[in-house]
């Protein structure tokens, strides 16, 4: 089984092709271009260095939440055509899930999180051991300090990865000692973890058509936070 996989979930982004579990090709990038700027010239690159077609593409995997919204759109939308130019599935994937499978050969609690920003994080946490990853909640947006009362109750090591790591790990380090900060290297999303998750949920039957692969929100964006901010306080004023 040949899998492509893309993130755009955050500030960085990243192609890449597996086939078989094995890593043929991957392309990162974490500047301050756009996604729409650099995702499909790394496409094309990765498809060209590794001399594969569109049509060689069993699964298409993307994730798909929770994230930068505009991020999401970009890379999903990208996913939907080339899946559905050739009539492949897709895949949606958690993108705090991906971040765990960058360590799947470690045995650890892994603190998956990402910027949220007003005071939040999401985040989800994950036990690895003897190369499986077991999800421990799901996916959820909350505050660094009901984070922390939370990592409080672990008796484990516990190591903070994504773009949101050095965030919660300037908060916490004074009051947790089991806290610790993935290195760079390993920090952030990578297709290629996020194509590893893909074959189990292939295995699982969880593949969509390109038709039915979205974003999966864990709030709603700002825009319409305000909107509806601004008609309640109008309901109260009237």
């Amino acid at each position: 089984m040949k899998i492509f996989a893309v993130d755009t979930s955050a500030r960085s982004a990243s192609v890449a092709i597996v086939e078989e579990g094995a890593i043929k090709g991957e392309y990162f990038i974490n500047t301050m271009l756009t996604h729409s700027e650099t995702l499909m010239p790394m496409t094309e690159l990765l498809f060209k260095s590794t001399k594969c077609e569109l049509k060689d593409i069993d699964v298409f995997a993307v994730n798909d939440g929770p994230g930068s919204f505009t991020g999401l759109r970009i890379g999903i939308a990208a996913v939907k055509g080339m899946a559905y130019a050739v009539g492949k599935p897709c895949v949606g994937i958690s993108a705090l899930e991906s971040m765990a499978y960058n360590f799947s050969d470690t045995d650890s609690i892994i603190c998956a999180v990402m910027d949220a920003r007003c005071s939040q994080v999401y985040n989800a946490l994950f036990e690895v051991e003897n190369n499986n990853v077991s999800r421990l909640c799901q996916d959820r947006a909350l505050s660094i300090s009901e984070l922390t009362e939370e990592l409080l109750k672990l008796n484990r090591k516990v190591m903070l990865v994504g773009d949101g790591a050095q965030l919660c790990y300037s908060a916490m380090k004074d009051t947790l000692e089991n806290v610790s900060l993935a290195p760079q290297n390993l920090r952030f999303q990578r297709a290629s973890s996020t194509a590893l998750v893909a074959i189990k949920a292939v295995n699982d039957g969880k593949t969509v058509s390109a038709s039915s692969l979205m974003p999966k929100y864990l709030r709603l964006p700002q825009a319409q936070r305000e909107l509806l901010a601004k008609q309640n306080k109008e309901k109260i004023n009237n």
